[in-house]
């Protein structure tokens, strides 16, 4: 993204899937059968037009994303989802195809892990000798990126601070990753578990996920970036690392784009509920920075204790989190003691939409989302919420969120 982009005027999405074996789902190193050129030359990226194909980091991850910012979330759904039918239908003839969810239910990443030899492989090869790329935190994590561009300092500050304040509310309604090698672990989140613990050799990398309270370009390079960079160098003498995306914050700063990315988001069973709660995340956003209910002032006081606090329990209990922390609650214009983040999320959707700030098509499937619970949950409640649910039923279960990919429609059980 440039950085003449203001606040909320473009929007850069991206969504990862894993490929998998058309008939036993098990991953499938098969990324490189679609991410050809013309001559059939592997390459790490494919230009589609407005949606282009590459990889991240293993080979049996397609990653779909938008070419340039587009103006509007509206309808960007349903071109994600033709990109998604194209994959399947080049991955076809070779038995895959591509599967949903954060992370693939029952994939053994100390046997399976292959990261990708192909152009980029001496970043990944230096990412896996500092941080070993063989375990679920890096090899079995399948998110969205929501790149969001700021036009200046002072933009950078309001909508960094912004950002801060919502990040632990998002397990509530993206949460997909409820079952890790055939069971049911007890989190929604495992993805994000994972991924706040993968950097471990190198603390600073994810910080706490939840970034420092740092609200301009000067301080963010001073007190995220310095500090990272000095920390990687004993592992990094060929400064390979030594970029801005090194960092591994739920949010990090991507200056070269004029951009804020957000990466906590676990990836849907459809880009529909991907775009659609990007279409929430930006709502409630546009609030806060307009200081709807506090000022800018109020929301960078927040510091990261409390805001850790709550991602860490919406992890584990995703929408049925309770909030104690009515300082919290009214940075959102909530006046409760305590809430669900179930009924927080319907309180700022309900009002976001009354407010005309989001599309009637994108309303009806957070309705879903919201009334049912992530999908985590409902993929728990389709395998009965057995701590060891059987074989056959994640198989069949997880089959179906395929053909919910392929589809385009949301994965919905009885309640």
């Amino acid at each position: 993204m440039e950085s003449r982009r203001g606040l909320f005027s473009a929007f850069g999405v991206e969504l990862e899937y894993m490929v998998v074996d058309a008939d036993s789902l098990d991953v499938l190193p098969a990324a490189d059968r679609v991410l050809c050129a013309d001559d059939g030359s592997v390459t790490g990226e494919v230009d589609r037009g407005a949606i282009g194909w590459s990889n991240e980091l293993v080979a049996h991850v397609v990653e779909l994303k938008v070419n340039e910012p587009v103006p509007s979330l509206v309808g960007l759904e349903n071109a994600f989802q033709d990109e998604v039918r194209e994959v399947n239908r080049r991955l076809a003839p070779h038995d895959a195809r591509l599967m949903p969810t954060a992370m693939h239910p029952w994939m053994d990443p100390l046997e399976e892990t292959i990261l990708w030899p192909h152009d980029y492989n001496v970043v990944y090869s230096a990412f896996d000798r500092i941080f070993g790329c063989q375990g679920h935190g890096w090899s079995n994590l399948q998110s969205v990126h929501l790149n969001l561009p700021f036009g200046s300092d002072e933009e950078f500050g309001r909508l960094h601070a912004a950002i801060r304040l919502v990040l632990p509310l998002l397990p509530a309604l993206t949460a997909s990753s409820p079952m890790v090698e055939g069971r049911l672990t007890g989190l929604m989140d495992n993805r994000l578990e994972y991924y706040r613990t993968n950097s471990r050799a190198v603390p600073l990398v994810a910080g706490r996920v939840i970034p420092e309270a740092v609200f301009s370009p000067a301080e963010y390079q001073d007190q995220i970036l310095g500090r990272l960079y000095s920390a990687i160098a004993e592992h990094d003498p060929d400064q390979i690392l030594r970029h801005e995306w090194l960092n591994a914050r739920g949010a990090i700063a991507r200056f070269e784009r004029g951009a804020i990315e957000i990466r906590v988001m676990d990836v849907q069973e459809c880009p529909a509920a991907d775009v659609a709660i990007c279409a929430a995340v930006v709502a409630v956003l546009q609030e806060l920075v307009e200081e709807r209910h506090v000022s800018w002032t109020d929301q960078r006081a927040v510091q990261v204790d409390p805001l850790a606090s709550i991602f860490l329990e919406s992890l584990r209990n995703a929408e049925r989190t309770l909030v104690w922390n009515d300082d919290y609650l009214k940075l959102f214009g909530v006046d409760r003691e305590e809430c669900t983040l179930q009924d927080l999320w319907r309180i700022l959707i309900d009002r976001a939409a009354a407010a005309g700030r989001i599309d009637a098509g994108h309303l009806k499937t957070l309705e879903i989302i919201v009334d049912e619970g992530p999908l985590a949950r409902r993929i728990s409640r389709g395998l009965f919420e057995k701590a060891e649910p059987s074989e056959d039923a994640a198989e069949e279960l997880y089959g179906f969120l395929c053909q919910c990919l392929d589809e385009g429609s949301l994965f919905q059980v009885e309640v």
